[in-house]
């Protein structure tokens, strides 16, 4: 401390240095890989601080008497200035860049060195949004497009949009924070918006901003901690999962299979844990009920829902027959908010209806044809 006050001139002249520097080339390297002007700005800012690795640097120096003391003294200052600014900096970032984007700008400019290409996008309605860049979305949308889902995935990095453009997937270029970008995905008539990001405050915005626009969609939240799940919940989402917690809890679930605990009391050990951990945010599950595919494995019970187009509609569950010709049972029937349980034989389906059916995967696959 005493360090700064002696030298209070030129350690905020070394920190403004040091942020000015790293922000030009963070942001000039940004502007070469093709992000917008946006882009470019968000990433100058965001690495604008002295990294933690420096310190491990600096102690060798100084351990080998490459860097003097009071070198050191003035690199621990300007290092420990610039990450406590960081957090206000990435604040501003998102404002200074919206007011530099209504100067009359150059189209080079404001739109990347590479952009991108504009996608048509099908006019979609209960379909699925993917917002995230990491792993698991990324993973997320290759699977809806293995399963045929509607789905639209939202992504911040030119580079991923551009290869995933390539393979014939609907992927937006943008910030998922701006509601133009929310509204070109259209998110107002989603079923079901997964948010996969690593930072709590966007994601934290973006959950807000998706629940504004659209009352009734399913918002999926991935977070780090459980320590994040009250927030979450509290501006709009329907599910949190954190993913440290789940991680161990599936690790810890396949300890207990091998030591050959019945799946009834692993159920109850990891329904005890998620409630200790989750608290009220978490659906309340009964110790007593079990789900008859965990004590037989080779029967499931899939969802299928009524398509525009299928085969079903108008038709009786008696003229159907799914017993005789696939080999399933069906056990009930949801429509819309109600549950139809033990549907009668004269119960006719309607468009939209989930139906449950029962029975070996392989069986209850080949009646997935007539829902389509």
């Amino acid at each position: 401390m005493n360090f700064v006050i002696d030298n209070i001139i030129l350690v905020i002249l070394t920190v403004l240095l040091v942020i000015i520097f790293k922000m030009l080339i963070g942001s000039i390297t940004a502007f070469v890989l093709g992000h917008t002007i946006k882009g470019t700005i968000l990433v100058g800012f965001a690495i604008s601080q002295v990294g933690e690795f420096s310190f491990l640097l600096a102690k060798i120096g100084l351990d080998y008497r490459i860097i003097p003391e009071f070198y050191y003294q003035l690199f621990l200052a300007v290092a420990i200035l610039t990450m406590a600014s960081s957090p206000l900096l990435i604040q501003v970032a998102g404002k200074v860049a919206d007011r530099i984007l209504k100067l009359p700008l150059p189209k080079n400019l404001r739109e990347g060195l590479f952009p991108l290409k504009q996608m048509e996008l099908p006019q979609l309605k209960n379909h699925l949004v993917l917002i995230g860049k990491d792993s698991r979305a990324l993973n997320l949308s290759m699977m809806a497009k293995h399963m045929s889902l509607p789905y639209i995935s939202i992504i911040f990095d030119p580079a991923i949009v551009k290869e995933r453009q390539r393979k014939g997937e609907i992927v937006i270029y943008g910030d998922a924070v701006n509601e133009p970008i929310l509204r070109k995905a259209h998110v107002d008539s989603a079923e079901i918006i997964v948010v996969s990001i690593d930072d709590l405050t966007p994601a934290m915005a973006i959950t807000e901003k998706v629940r504004n626009m659209n009352n009734h969609a399913f918002i999926i939240v991935r977070t780090k901690h459980v320590t994040d799940i009250e927030e979450l919940y509290a501006l709009g989402a329907n599910q949190v999962i954190p993913e440290e917690f789940e991680t161990a809890i599936n690790l810890f679930e396949r300890i207990l299979e091998k030591y050959l605990i019945p799946r009834r009391k692993i159920n109850a050990t990891i329904a005890g844990i998620r409630d200790k951990n989750y608290g009220i945010f978490r659906k309340k599950e009964t110790t007593a009920t079990y789900p008859i595919t965990d004590e037989i494995p080779n029967i499931e019970i899939m969802a299928l829902k009524v398509g525009e187009d299928s085969f079903l509609i108008n038709k009786s569950i008696k003229n159907v027959n799914f017993r005789r010709k696939y080999a399933v049972t069906l056990v009930a029937i949801k429509r819309r908010d109600t549950i139809i349980d033990h549907p009668e034989p004269d119960e006719i389906f309607q468009k939209g209806d989930i139906a449950y059916l029962l029975g070996k995967p392989d069986q209850v696959a080949n009646a997935m044809d007539m829902f389509s």
